[in-house]
């Protein structure tokens, strides 16, 4: 019987929960010293599927990248609005669920849900999450984007892992439960 993929949110954050500041920088996190990438390369290895707000991708593609980060991997960018796909995105603008459980059907690797915000809310609120690997930057924001919103979902969590990359320090949970 095949293995189903995972939704797995990769994602960074400040100690104090948030993800960027409220002009959307992440400058914060190239002050803080990590050790090599943090872990990135060896978890993206073991994913071929990319989710994300249009937010979060309109922030990606503002970046002075050189090629579009996500190459090879089928990129998938959650919008409200009517968006013409790209050789590299599909844009999505229907129901987040039933594209979800549609990709986990598929073989293949796992799915990392990139963010935003917004979008890791929408998620919880489906139930759509298996895993949650977040790395912490020792850095207290004080204000900015949440990582987790107010919703009406609560979670229960089984630690899979801890690991610190020099000051970083990357909290792995599966998800057991949705309450």
């Amino acid at each position: 019987m095949p293995i189903k993929r995972k939704v797995i949110l990769f994602i960074a954050s400040s100690l104090d929960g948030y993800i960027a500041t409220e002009k959307e920088s992440l400058d914060w996190l190239e002050r803080v010293e990590g050790e090599g990438d943090n872990g990135f390369s060896e978890f993206y290895d073991t994913v071929d599927t990319v989710l994300m707000g249009k937010k979060t991708y309109d922030w990606v593609m503002r970046q002075d990248l050189e090629a579009f980060p996500y190459k090879g991997n089928a990129t998938y960018v959650f919008t409200r609005s009517m968006v013409e796909d790209t050789d590299n995105v599909s844009f999505m603008n229907k129901d987040i669920e039933s594209c979800v459980h549609q990709l986990k059907n598929k073989d293949g690797k796992n799915i990392w849900l990139v963010g935003g915000g917004d979008l890791v809310q929408s998620f919880l609120q489906a139930k759509l999450i298996d895993e949650i690997i977040v790395t912490v930057a020792p850095t207290l924001l004080g204000k900015g984007i949440p990582l987790f919103k107010k919703q009406d979902v609560s979670v229960d969590l089984e630690l899979k892992g801890v690991r610190n990359f020099n000051k970083f320090v990357e909290l792995h949970y599966e998800v057991k439960k949705y309450v």
